[in-house]
């Protein structure tokens, strides 16, 4: 019999703070705001959240402290259907957290505080050594120690699984993290960084991102914002997929949402041209989405 597919998401869990205003403020300035709420967070909750939505087993491997955000993230898990069975519980530290502020036209900016995300590591992967054994695809980002991403993608590949990073926030990868990497995930700031490329503005720029790091990785996906998404692969394969045109309500998550669909639909053995398509829809359905309305965590 043929195993069931899993996505497993190892990485970061924030409790959320979304604050909405007529703009985002300057330095020094104070702005006045219309409202806030609290939202689940963390690019590794929110890919989690996201690859889990499309009916496919998904696990989440982090940590949170015993407080009312952490209980809070784990409780929103439950509801979102995600094993967090080896969601780690710190009593020495804080819960990882975030503070977004969106201006009137659904862009943000955010502040982040690691908290526990932060203690992550081999401990971590034992613990869930026998999830990682079956795991089909394993999603990481840069929420999280490299050290920790590089002692996970070694078991997972060891057991025969692809590993899919999510390359945010922006950083240099370590040789050893780069060398385990199946599947990589940019937007334009972090092409830029990674690439050595100018700012990712069109279709043609991301294509000319995701050539250069398809010469040290063997499949790139790099993502243009409304402009759409590029990909390239060490055999010279190219996809390239316009943006879906919609009203913006909010970016926020966007990117989250297209990374979990992405590892789902690969997961479940769907070409890496369908699982695009169908990740760069369900992102522009989201920003589509105002932050009050069917988002994650609300």
């Amino acid at each position: 019999m043929t195993p069931k597919p899993i996505v497993t998401v190892f990485g970061s869990l924030h409790y959320d703070i979304a604050v909405f205003g007529p703009d985002r403020p300057r330095k020094g300035e104070t702005v006045t705001g219309n409202s806030w709420h609290p939202k689940f967070g963390g690019k590794g909750g929110n890919q989690a959240v996201s690859a889990a939505r499309t009916g496919i087993a998904t696990s989440m491997i982090g940590a949170v402290a015993d407080d009312d955000f952490g209980r809070f993230l784990i409780s929103n898990l439950d509801r979102r259907n995600v094993d967090r069975t080896f969601v780690r519980r710190d009593a020495l530290q804080s819960t990882g957290m975030s503070v977004a502020i969106f201006d009137a036209e659904g862009d943000y900016g955010a502040v982040i505080v690691s908290g526990s995300n932060l203690t992550l590591g081999d401990h971590d992967v034992l613990a869930a050594g026998d999830l990682l054994s079956r795991t089909t695809i394993l999603v990481l980002q840069n929420e999280i120690p490299d050290a920790a991403n590089v002692a996970a993608a070694k078991a997972v590949r060891q057991a025969g699984g692809r590993v899919l990073i999510n390359a945010a926030p922006a950083r240099i990868l370590s040789n050893d993290l780069k060398q385990l990497i199946d599947i990589i995930v940019v937007n334009a700031i972090e092409a830029e960084t990674l690439a050595g490329v100018q700012v990712v503005e069109t279709l043609e720029g991301a294509l000319e991102a995701a050539r250069k790091l398809a010469a040290i990785f063997p499949e790139v996906v790099v993502t243009a914002g409304g402009a759409g998404v590029a990909y390239a692969n060490h055999d010279g394969e190219e996809i390239l997929i316009a943006g879906i045109k919609v009203k913006v309500e909010s970016t926020h998550g966007a990117g989250d949402e297209f990374i979990g669909v992405l590892a789902a639909e690969l997961a479940s053995g769907k070409t890496m041209n369908d699982a695009l398509t169908k990740a760069n829809f369900d992102a522009a359905n989201l920003v589509g989405t105002p932050e009050t309305q069917g988002r994650r965590g609300n």
